[in-house]
């Protein structure tokens, strides 16, 4: 059974900007999550299904994914599939997910999918011990990202150092209140954490400044640096802890993750306190 000491979290990263590091954030936070002692599924969302790749799920291979969950065509339990990295799982994403906004869209709980499908969670043994679960969104505010913004807890907001970021943001915040609003009234802003950033760059320290000013204690302190080893890590099918443990982006994730366990008052997981 699972711990009752680890309630589950469900935690969606979300940007409708494009390019952000959102799907790097979820392979690598889910992958930090794991090393420090949770039991982590990532869930994709996105059709592209970048975070399925890098997490090393290869394309023919994913023959239930979230379409045929978000269908209701299958279980959660039975798209979910294990990783290279112990406690970590994903349910992967097909191109099938394209079509499913115009499939869902004469369905009366087409907005509580995601919400429906996660109720169960704990009473399949594929998925009763996971303690965070991280739902990568595509880079849009369509209906696959309302549905996640309905059934999480929170919102992690990836948000790239450059000059539109604030914009894009507060066009995010909009949706994330009015979802409050309307669906999910327990959801918040868990926090914004600014990726690509170099600190060489004027640009970043200046969009750094705009959004801590904008947004206070809701930035985390960690940034996610520009490097090249997290770019290179996903065409090798790994998460950039295990391709290069040791490298700046991979250390900052880790920060990451202990920042994220932090802010929800939760304590250390028992395999990270041993």
């Amino acid at each position: 059974m699972s711990d009752p000491r680890r309630p589950l979290r469900i935690l969606a990263l979300a940007n409708q900007k494009g390019g952000v590091g959102k799907t790097t954030t979820a392979i690598n936070l889910g992958t930090a999550l794991a090393a420090i002692g949770e039991t982590v599924l990532v869930i994709d969302l996105d059709p592209q299904g970048n975070a399925s790749t890098g997490l090393g799920i290869d394309r023919r291979s994913r023959e239930i994914s979230t379409y045929h969950v978000m269908a209701g065509e299958a279980s959660l339990a039975q798209a979910v599939v294990p990783t290279a990295v112990p406690r970590l799982s994903v349910a992967p994403s097909t191109m099938d997910l394209l079509g499913l906004e115009l499939e869902m869209a004469s369905l009366p709980d087409r907005a509580h999918r995601l919400r429906g499908v996660l109720r169960d969670i704990h009473t399949n043994p594929a998925t009763q011990n996971v303690s965070y679960i991280l739902i990568d969104c595509p880079p849009s505010l369509n209906l696959l990202t309302i549905n996640a913004l309905a059934a999480a807890d929170a919102v992690l907001v990836p948000l790239q150092c450059e000059f539109f970021a604030l914009e894009g943001l507060s066009q995010l915040l909009r949706t994330v209140d009015q979802v409050k609003t309307a669906l999910n009234p327990r959801l918040e802003i868990q926090g914004v954490v600014l990726t690509m950033y170099d600190p060489r760059n004027n640009l970043s320290t200046q969009v750094e400044a705009d959004v801590r000013g904008f947004l206070g204690d809701k930035v985390y302190g960690t940034t996610i640096p520009r490097n090249v080893r997290v770019s290179e890590a996903p065409s090798h099918g790994k998460p950039v802890l295990l391709y290069d443990l040791k490298c700046a982006g991979a250390q900052a994730y880790l920060r990451l993750a202990s920042e994220v366990i932090q802010r929800e008052g939760r304590m250390p997981p028992p395999a990270a306190a041993a």
